[in-house]
């Protein structure tokens, strides 16, 4: 075999080695952001239960009672529940990918 044909094959089995380990790598990393990604979603899931519970108080509280403390404290849950929302979409959104 020529010389050249030599160093080819060995050029060539040396590059699908570290192909091959950049495409295990690649998939590890994936896979651990799918993880991250779902350990997100769900935190921002019950972030979001437990926002829209507190809102839910302090509305009921103002409408029922007058309250204009608890409207204030509903204001500013219901701009809280939006952010988390926009949180979660964005992460819906690079879990799709």
């Amino acid at each position: 075999m020529p010389l050249f044909y030599i160093k080819f094959s060995f050029l060539l089995k040396k590059n699908l080695i570290s192909l091959r380990i950049f495409q295990e790598r690649m998939y590890f990393c994936q896979t651990l952001l799918t993880k991250k990604n779902k350990r997100v979603m769900k935190e921002l899931i019950e972030k979001v239960a437990e926002l829209y519970a507190a809102f839910e108080k302090d509305a009921k509280a103002q409408v029922e009672n007058g309250n204009k403390a608890a409207g204030t404290r509903a204001r500013k849950a219901s701009l809280e529940i939006e952010k988390a929302m926009k949180a979660f979409r964005k992460a819906s959104l690079e879990a799709a990918k």
